[in-house]
């Protein structure tokens, strides 16, 4: 995921920081009469400026879901202040969602003082407003009844201590339980509204940064006021309409991202539909049974329970008080006690507190019918020491709560299916959106001069055309709309498939059937398939034992029955998906024996299938599918001139609910120059979270380098003549603009310390580009219902206003709404025009050799994203932890120890195994 803006707070995961990296480097290159200070500081690398727009392709009117925005005044100031907010007792307040309620008091209470100020407030410990307060330190007290809900009506229970009956005395005594709160508001910055028209002019600063935050809270809390749940730049309204169950007792919930971007047109609004998770609001125990997916409460897991109810929030009911939820009793309802104090003692006889059941308390002393808690663990709201019990019939979850964990693969489907629109759909949920927001009416806004354009912004696209590919039997051909096929077609370079066997994990399936369909597809395709030299069924007495012991026992069964190691192995597998036997299977075949494998559930095997798995194979046995014709020819520019190599890098970090497993850094580079369609990868573990990739360079001695570059850089040169790179050409994905210059400054660095380490006296050209696909730009045609086709470029108006960049829709989109890939130029030592990069971006859009389509990234970015995916399976199978602790990573003893993969077998580990 991202780091917070600038990646502030995270710098201690990082490598460390470029200026103490080349102590021995830099004097070399220093006359030697200068000898100011002992190491003079380098120079950062910043993102490179535009040097000029593309011209080719057919032109396209496009419309994009950035609205203008009008800023009339620039004269003024916003002021940042910082706010602390604590209790009676000087104890600050700890607790989220708090601070918003705290901060509308005091501006209710405090509004001469203030003087009438709008405040713009992030929820947390700044807050924004524009031009200035009376005085630099403010501090004010105010009482908040402790009404957690908009529908109570101060019939609220106080902070759960005790047992549930003195909560009831309490509340007789006193209609609500009011907290007195200590506010502090300080004087931090002066932010001047004239930095963003400096934006707009391509001068970014910390100040307009800055400043664009500030517009960013204002339509946040604009949300905030009107209940909604808000994450990172979205906004969730509390609309049933909205929801879609995805199963699992999870909610899809569809809300709005908002975010105002400086562009080469001015400033706009970033408007885009947005999807979160939420838990299903109700009964609790609906809400188990259907996230355990089991028929009644009696068979509920109830340690799951716990960690799956851990903070969320519940209602419970008569008194329809709010309270979060900490934990479960250990006994069930009717033999859990509490002690509860006696009312109204007599004179004389002291009746003592007294233990009761919480089922005898509800049912005789509150006369709550209760009908299946009993037997049941009761919900617990209290503190550690202080447990507050209630039956679990009487709970239920507050609407709009995050749902943070892993989704299955059948929920995500249902949440990917649930939530797409198609792009005319899109346009109307969005021009609907953006009128019942009614932003020209927010106050804050209004100070600021700002008002916003109800239409989507006209953009000029282009359309690039399709690059020519070659297929066997020397024959070209273009693809159309996106796509192309191999009937009747030869594949350019096919591989043989000999001295195989077929191996089957007790999947039902006609293998004899299976064997001749793929013989039959490899010799139309030009692929000689060699009868299997044996196929090996599990023995039936290990289904039922764990994955590692099946593979074991399999391989076991193919030493004995083949007279060597074979070159290819064909697994057919049980499940269509997430197999628990994939892991183990490729980590066997691929770190321990050094063989290729290709795993297949033969469910519904047709000729199309066969021949998608035959593209597998055949790329992974180091044939070619289809080639570029410029590529065979020579004639992409620079690219074929002199020897160049391709690079893609991605970080894949755990989901939410595994997010202290290791994040994984996949380095992907072609080979064989002058292809640029063949490639390997190197995948290695880091840290939990960290998005920088820390092994590109590793120096373990005086002569020895273990990081990843120094391999593909190895790789290279043997495959490619004996020629070592002169362009390096680098895709890295997933990094957010706050992180670019660490791209360029701590992960360049490394490697070019790698080839120096090399070589000395090799200086190679870079060329570093960043691909992001999640951000919320979207492409629409005025008047059509179809996506923009495929190849469509777009490098003005919304772009930036002085960096390099540009949003390329290279697929067809089928489905949905188009998603462009938004490409940022960072560094170009080479000098490419813009038409041929952005035409070699395109061509590397269709070199991807796993199908017969464009994709919507560059292969190599593609192939990383497979690599860290596949050797991920690797570790899944040792940690099988479905606790969300979000920690991982960083303790208070420094770094925690990373389990390191094992490295792949020489025989394998330069072949397209991720394919």
């Amino acid at each position: 995921m991202d780091m917070e803006p600038n990646g502030n707070g995270k710098d201690d995961l990082l490598p460390p920081p470029p200026p103490t990296i080349p102590p021995d480097i830099v004097p070399l290159k220093e006359e030697p009469e200068i000898t100011i200070e002992p190491v003079k500081k380098k120079a950062l690398r910043v993102p490179i400026a535009r040097r000029g727009q593309g011209s080719k392709g057919q032109k396209i009117p496009l419309l994009t879901n950035h609205f203008k925005v009008n800023v009339t005044s620039t004269d003024g100031y916003f002021f940042h202040y910082s706010v602390s907010v604590s209790y009676e007792d000087g104890r600050p307040v700890e607790g989220k969602g708090v601070g918003r309620k705290v901060i509308d008091r005091v501006q209710e209470t405090y509004d001469t003082e203030l003087a009438g100020k709008e405040f713009a407030y992030d929820g947390e410990k700044s807050l924004f407003t524009v031009g200035q307060l009376p005085r630099n330190k403010l501090e004010f007290t105010i009482v908040l009844e402790e009404t957690t809900s908009n529908r109570n009506n101060g019939n609220c229970s106080p902070n759960g201590h005790g047992s549930p009956n003195e909560s009831d005395r309490k509340r007789m005594r006193r209609p609500y339980n009011s907290k007195t709160f200590k506010v502090e508001i300080s004087f931090a910055a002066k932010i001047p509204m004239q930095a963003i028209a400096n934006a707009l002019r391509g001068q970014e600063s910390e100040n307009s940064q800055e400043a664009l935050r500030v517009l960013d809270i204002i339509l946040r809390q604009h949300a905030a006021k009107q209940g909604c749940l808000l994450v990172r730049q979205s906004f969730f309204h509390n609309d049933p309409r909205n929801f879609a169950d995805v199963g699992g007792g999870v909610l899809g919930c569809r809300g709005f991202h908002s975010s105002f971007r400086t562009t080469q047109g001015g400033l706009s609004l970033n408007i885009d539909v947005s999807t979160t998770m939420i838990v299903t609001p109700g009964p609790v125990v609906d809400f188990l049974i259907a996230n355990q997916n089991v028929r009644d409460p009696f068979s509920l897991d109830w340690a799951k329970a716990k960690r799956m109810l851990k903070n969320l929030r519940i209602k419970t009911s008569p008194a329809n008080s709010e309270y979060k939820i900490t934990g479960l009793s250990d006994l069930p309802c009717r033999e859990q006690t509490f002690t509860l104090k006696q009312k109204g003692a007599k004179d004389g006889d002291d009746e003592g507190p007294i233990e009761v059941t919480v089922y005898d308390y509800f049912v005789n002393y509150r006369n709550i019918e209760l009908r299946y808690s009993a037997d049941l663990p009761c919900i617990n709201v209290g503190k550690p020491k202080r447990p507050t019990y209630f039956p679990l019939e009487l709970c239920s979850l507050v609407s709009l709560q995050r749902y943070t964990k892993a989704l299955s693969t059948l929920q995500r489907a249902s949440l990917v299916e649930k939530s797409r629109q198609k792009p005319q759909e899109r346009m109307k949920v969005l021009s609907d959106a953006l009128k019942s927001n009614n932003y020209d009416a927010e106050p804050m806004l209004r100070k600021c001069g700002i008002s916003i354009s109800s239409n989507f912004t006209q953009v000029e696209g282009r359309v690039l055309q399709a690059p020519k590919l070659k297929a066997g039997n020397g024959e070209d051909f273009f693809p159309r709309n996106g796509r192309w096929n191999f009937n009747n077609k030869k594949l350019v370079h096919p591989a043989k498939i000999e001295k195989w066997a077929l191996v089957n994990f007790s999947a039902r399936c006609d293998v004899r059937g299976l064997v001749r369909d793929l013989i039959k597809c490899g010799e139309m395709k030009g692929i000689f398939v060699e009868p299997p030299f044996e196929v090996i069924e599990e023995n039936p007495q290990f289904r039922r034992a764990p994955p590692v012991v099946r593979v074991e026992k399999m391989f076991e069964e193919i030493q004995s029955k083949l007279p060597g190691v074979p070159k290819f192995l064909l697994c057919l597998l049980p499940e269509r998906k997430n197999s628990d036997l994939y892991g183990p299977w490729k980590r066997k075949n691929l770190a321990e024996i050094g063989i290729v494998t290709q795993c297949m559930a033969p469910t519904r095997v047709n000729d199309q299938y066969i021949t998608n798995v035959l593209l597998k194979i055949n790329a992974k046995l180091g044939g070619l599918n289809s080639l570029l014709a410029v590529e065979q020819s020579r004639a992409i520019p620079l690219v074929s001139k002199a020897p160049t190599i391709i690079i893609g890098m991605d970080v894949s970090h755990g989901s939410p609910g595994h997010s202290d497993i290791p994040s994984i850094a996949a380095v992907v580079s072609s080979r064989e120059w002058p292809l640029i369609s063949k490639y390997r990868a190197s995948v290695r573990t880091q840290s939990p979270k960290v998005e920088m990739i820390d092994s590109l360079f590793k120096k373990v001695s005086e002569k020895d380098d273990e990081g990843i570059i120094r391999e593909l850089l190895l790789d290279f040169y043997l495959s490619s003549g004996k020629r070592k790179p002169d362009n390096i050409i680098i895709f890295r994905d997933g990094v957010s603009e706050s992180q670019f210059n660490q791209v360029l400054n701590i992960e360049l660095d490394q490697i070019i310390e790698a080839c120096k380490f090399l070589d000395e006296k090799w200086s190679p050209k870079f060329v570093v580009i960043v691909a992001q696909k999640n951000h919320h730009t979207k492409f629409f045609q005025s008047g059509s219902p179809d996506n923009v086709p495929p190849g469509t470029i777009i490098d003005n108006k919304i772009c930036h206003p002085r960096n390099n960049d540009f949003y390329l829709c290279a697929h067809a989109g089928m489905i949905g709404t188009t998603r462009p890939t938004h490409y940022h130029v960072l560094l170009d030592d080479i000098g490419l025009s813009a038409d041929d990069l952005q035409e070699l971006v395109h061509s590397l859009s269709y070199v991807y050799q796993r199908s017969t389509t464009a994709i919507s990234v560059v292969a190599p970015i593609c192939y990383a994203h497979l690599a860290a995916t596949q050797i991920g399976t690797f570790l899944k199978f040792e940690d099988k932890s479905e606790t969300s602790s979000s920690h991982g990573g960083i303790t208070s003893a420094g770094a925690v120890p990373v389990p390191q993969l094992p490295k792949l077998d020489d025989k394998v580990c330069s072949s397209m195994f991720f394919c």
